[in-house]
């Protein structure tokens, strides 16, 4: 029967897969989806408490020889305990026989794939000379993006930064400003100065089916691209109905979602991220529009991303051998 090899949550930090290749991975996992070569079903949950959430996200590329499920859990209570709000596993299998060749912890996945994809977003939505970043949310998702937003935006020069918790923000630039000395890092103390001012603009509370949006109608300035990594929980209505070109990265999901009781206030979307890949719609058409991004996070890029991983682990000699 063989064995599957067990990366840790330290195995998967230690195989330290370069942002720039999950960016790559991912651009070519939406290509297929775009083109019929990949199968993604929205992923079905279960809710144990109030704001919490697990899902099955199963996903199969044949063109990249990925194919698995990962099965996540949110619990927007855990920091608050020390632990991650993500958690869970991906499991990878063979295309060919079925069998699990991979198991591996899925934290580290989830949080730079999430930020990969909206880095993919921006190297087609975004006005490539933005120079200033605004993050409004400094935890595990406002640093992944940034890292990411640092792989396609050269021109970069300024973040600003705001959480409702001060010291979150402090912590944001004492790990981050050592990392990218060529950036000035500025604490604000409002979303409004987060994002009036910004090229480029990450929203990243936790995601609550009772949220409270404080971006209002006139916060965006022109040219601007924003991310949603929060669903429209950071976005009134009247300032998305503003966006000139809202993405998503499945219409399918994204409709499922709604039908749950997600996204009261998202107006409407255009189309999806590989279809602006594939050249089937139009990504940013001039200097002014407003441009976003609002994706709920698709099995593909958990199932490219692991792969990669896999493979760099096998050559790296790390993981555990386990018999199936």
């Amino acid at each position: 029967m063989g064995s599957l090899l067990y990366l840790s949550r330290k195995d998967v930090e230690k195989v330290a897969l370069p942002m720039e290749q999950i960016i790559e991975a991912l651009e070519a996992a939406f290509l297929d989806k775009a083109r019929g070569l990949a199968e993604a079903p929205p992923k079905p949950g279960v809710h144990p408490r109030q704001e919490c959430f697990l899902h099955a996200m199963p996903a199969s590329l044949p063109q990249r020889g990925a194919v698995g499920i990962k099965w996540v859990a949110g619990y927007p209570t855990n920091p608050k305990r020390g632990l991650p709000y993500i958690s869970g596993l991906v499991i990878l299998n063979d295309p060919e026989t079925g069998l699990p060749i991979s198991v591996m912890d899925c934290t580290w996945i989830t949080a730079k794939r999430t930020a990969a994809a909206s880095a993919l977003a921006a190297k087609l939505l975004a006005r490539r000379e933005a120079r200033v970043m605004g993050i409004c949310g400094c935890g595990v998702q406002g640093r992944t993006h940034l890292e990411a937003f640092k792989v396609v935006m050269p021109y970069l020069e300024e973040v600003l930064l705001y959480d409702i918790s001060p010291d979150a923000a402090q912590l944001f630039v004492e790990e981050m400003a050592p990392r990218y000395p060529e950036l000035k890092f500025q604490k604000v103390s409002s979303p409004y100065e987060a994002v009036g001012e910004s090229d480029i603009i990450v929203t990243a509370a936790l995601i609550l089916r009772e949220a409270e949006p404080v971006i209002r109608k006139g916060w965006v300035r022109p040219g601007a691209f924003a991310s949603a990594v929060d669903f429209d929980c950071y976005w009134m209505r009247e300032a998305l109905e503003e966006m000139d070109l809202i993405v998503t990265d499945d219409l399918e999901q994204l409709s499922y979602y709604r039908s749950s009781g997600y996204f009261p206030r998202l107006p409407r979307v255009d189309g999806e991220l590989g279809e602006v890949i594939s050249g089937a719609i139009p990504g940013r058409e001039d200097e002014n529009q407003r441009t976003m991004a609002v994706f709920l996070g698709l099995a593909i890029e958990d199932m490219v991303t692991a792969l990669a991983i896999l493979e760099r682990a096998r050559s790296m000699g790390i993981g555990t051998e386990l018999p199936l």
